[in-house]
Order: C-alpha cells, then sequence, then structure tokens
C-alpha cells in the first residue's frame, strides 16, 4: 500500500473535492464554521498537506451537499482510464 499524500488518486480526490465545494459557492471559512474546524483545516486538506479519512469525507459530502459514492465512482473511473493508457503506452514501447 504507497501512501496517499502526493499520490496521484489524492490529487483528484482533492481536486474532486475543491470542485465540489467551488462549484455549491461555499468558501473555505463557511465549510470550517460548518464543520468545527479552522479555515487553515481546509486550506491544508485542499492543498494536498493533509490526509482526508473516511468520517471527515462523508462530512465533507454533507456540509457540501453531494453523495459521496458518486466521487468515489468518479475517482474508481479515472483510475481505470488511466491504467488503460498506461497499458496502451506500454505495449507501444
Amino acid at each position: 500500500m504507497s501512501k496517499t499524500i502526493g499520490d496521484e488518486r489524492h490529487r483528484e480526490l482533492i481536486s474532486i473535492l475543491r470542485g465540489k465545494r467551488e462549484a455549491a459557492r461555499i468558501t473555505q471559512a463557511d465549510l470550517a464554521s460548518q464543520l468545527g474546524v479552522y479555515q487553515s483545516h481546509i486550506a491544508r486538506l485542499e492543498s494536498g498537506q493533509r490526509r482526508l479519512d473516511v468520517i471527515e469525507f462523508l462530512d465533507l459530502a454533507e456540509a457540501i451537499g453531494f453523495e459521496p459514492q458518486d466521487v468515489i465512482a468518479t475517482l474508481r473511473s479515472q483510475q481505470r482510464i488511466r491504467s488503460r493508457k498506461q497499458s496502451q503506452d506500454a505495449h507501444r514501447l
């Protein structure tokens, strides 16, 4: 099992979550207030400096207003596409 911070999947997850927050027109400060944390906590999460556990992920989903399984499905889909591309690239060599 690899480290998650800095992993491509971690970056994709953070990008999706940031996009969901921005699409909902929720500021980092407002989200932090809803979750009972400091704005810097959200900033570190969105900059990839913090890991995200499952409970935090579910709390973010509720606060922002998205279905967690949709984000997971998107990540899995992106991973399959990336794997296919890597396989195709390997066969070309």
